[in-house]
C-alpha cells in the first residue's frame, strides 16, 4: 500500500459484528471499518490504515482497516462493514466499483501499545494501536542496539527469545518517521497509552 496512489477495485459488504478481525484489535468503537484483500493486506501491513473509498457517483467514506479479506477477494478489493457500505450505496447492492487511496487523517489520539496474552521476559508479541499512518517496522532495544521484530499476519510483532521485551520500542511509519516509546510495562493484554503520534501527510 503506497501513499499518493489511487487503487481501483470493488467494494463488497460483510457483517462485521463487533468489528474485531484479523488485525487483532478487538471490538471497534467506530464501525467505519473494512477488510483488505490478501494482496494489499501484506501480512498485516495494512492494519490500522485509513482509506478513503470513492464511487463513480461521487459518494465517499473513510474506513480503517481492521481485517483481512481472503481469496476470492481480488487485488484492489475492499470488504466493507454494512455500516460503511451504506454510506456509498444501499447494502442490498452488494458490490460496487470503487477507487481508494491511503489517508493520513486528523486525529487527537495517541498510539497505544499492547503485549500479547502470554508474553513474558522469554517470549513476547507487541502490537501498536491507534497509529495515524501504517506501520512499516517495530523494533526493540537490546544490548546490541535496535532489533527489528518479525510481523505476523495477525498484526503482532514477535520476539521469540524475549529479546527487548519490556524495554524501549521504536515505531517507524511508511513515511519513515520514527517514534521511540519508553516505560511500557510487560503487562499482557493491557492497552497502554503513549504520548506520541505520527505526523500528518
Amino acid at each position: 500500500m503506497r501513499p499518493r496512489t489511487t487503487y481501483q477495485g470493488v467494494a463488497t459488504v460483510y457483517k462485521a459484528g463487533v468489528g474485531d478481525g484479523a488485525c487483532s484489535y478487538g471490538p471497534s468503537g467506530d464501525m467505519m471499518i473494512a477488510a483488505m484483500n490478501t494482496t494489499d493486506y501484506e501480512t498485516s501491513r495494512a492494519c490500522g490504515a485509513y482509506v478513503l473509498v470513492r464511487t463513480a457517483s461521487g459518494a465517499s467514506v473513510t474506513v480503517r482497516i481492521t481485517n483481512e479479506c481472503p481469496l476470492p477477494c481480488a487485488p484492489g478489493q475492499l470488504d466493507l462493514s454494512e455500516q460503511a457500505f451504506a454510506k456509498l450505496a444501499p447494502v442490498s447492492t452488494g458490490r460496487l466499483a470503487i477507487t481508494w487511496s491511503l489517508l493520513s487523517p486528523d486525529t487527537s489520539g495517541t498510539i497505544s501499545i499492547r503485549y500479547k496474552n502470554g508474553s513474558s521476559p522469554y517470549w513476547c508479541g507487541i502490537q501498536a494501536i491507534g497509529h495515524r499512518n501504517p506501520l512499516a517496522r517495530l523494533e526493540v532495544r537490546t544490548g546490541g542496539g535496535w532489533r527489528q521484530l518479525a510481523r505476523t499476519d495477525y498484526n503482532y510483532f514477535l520476539s521469540p527469545g524475549g529479546s527487548g521485551c519490556g524495554g524501549a520500542i521504536r515505531l517507524t511509519d511508511i513515511y519513515g518517521e520514527q517514534l521511540t516509546v519508553d516505560g511500557i510495562a510487560l503487562r499482557p493484554d493491557a492497552v497502554q497509552p503513549t504520548r506520541v503520534q505520527f505526523a500528518r501527510h
